[in-house]
């Protein structure tokens, strides 16, 4: 598929739940947020429709992201149905990694490639700060679970919050002893429309962006900062993605209707 500038979409990301088991303070406000309503939520069957479309029309890559994906009740499900998908060559998962160690294994039959782990600091005590509720232990023994099933590469997503330049040697240090891959991405703000290219990533460059995000509530966005969306329950798959595509902006904007927990960043 091209849009009409001429760029390749063939990725895919899919919220699979606005749920998540941390409250990271840059992600969602202390006093909580209105989550979506069970019956809002696209069921497997609809999320697994969904992709077979999007893949006969040349998506070969998805993501899955939340939320938290892991907190998806029958998550394995879901993987083991897409990964059956003929034509998709990559799908893979980006996680805060705290229920990684009970998953991986189950993840990694299923059918999943590769897995983004979000991780800003090793410190302890800042790692709890950041995320209000979070366990740094709980990350560690994921990333050694995943690795330990074979996933690879395994990409650490650090999200720069003006951290002291120890904690970032530190971070860089870890992710060279356990050879993981470590990208940055520099703070984003939705509604000013503030957003760079990640460091170490393809993200947030508009010339060579090549993908549409599917929500959990079957709202289908051809960009992260932008207002549109069609939803796929209003308008059948296939016109919500013609559209998606078709109006696909140039650059991104703002997007004053939306959380980066609820469309998955």
């Amino acid at each position: 598929m091209y849009d009409r500038f001429n760029r390749s979409i063939n990725y895919l990301r899919i919220s699979v739940t606005d749920r998540c088991n941390l409250r990271c303070s840059y992600c969602m406000p202390a006093s909580g947020i209105q989550l979506m309503e069970h019956d809002e939520i696209l069921s497997f069957e609809e999320i697994e429709e969904f992709t077979k479309l999007a893949v006969s029309r040349g998506i070969n890559k998805v993501r899955l992201t939340g939320g938290e994906p892991l907190v998806r009740k029958n998550i394995v499900q879901l993987v083991n149905r897409l990964a059956l998908i003929e034509g998709l060559e990559d799908l893979s998962m980006t996680t805060n990694g705290i229920l990684l160690a009970k998953f991986a294994a189950d993840l990694k039959a299923a059918g999943l490639k590769r897995v983004n782990i979000s991780l800003d600091t090793v410190n302890p005590d800042r790692y709890c700060k950041i995320t209000r509720t979070g366990n740094i232990q709980d990350v560690f023994n994921g990333i050694e679970a995943a690795q330990k099933v074979g996933f690879n590469p395994i990409k650490i997503n650090c999200v720069l919050l003006g951290e002291p330049d120890k904690e970032i040697e530190q971070l860089r240090k870890y992710c060279a002893e356990k050879d993981l891959q470590l990208r940055f991405i520099h703070q984003m703000d939705l509604q000013s429309g503030e957003f760079s290219k990640v460091e170490g990533g393809e993200g947030g460059n508009c010339k060579r962006c090549n993908r549409v995000r599917l929500q959990a509530n079957g709202n289908v966005k051809p960009c992260l900062f932008s207002d549109l969306a069609y939803n796929i329950r209003e308008l059948g798959a296939e016109k919500a993605l013609d559209l998606a595509i078709g109006n696909k902006p140039k650059i991104g904007t703002y997007n004053k209707s939306g959380e980066f927990y609820s469309i998955g960043g």
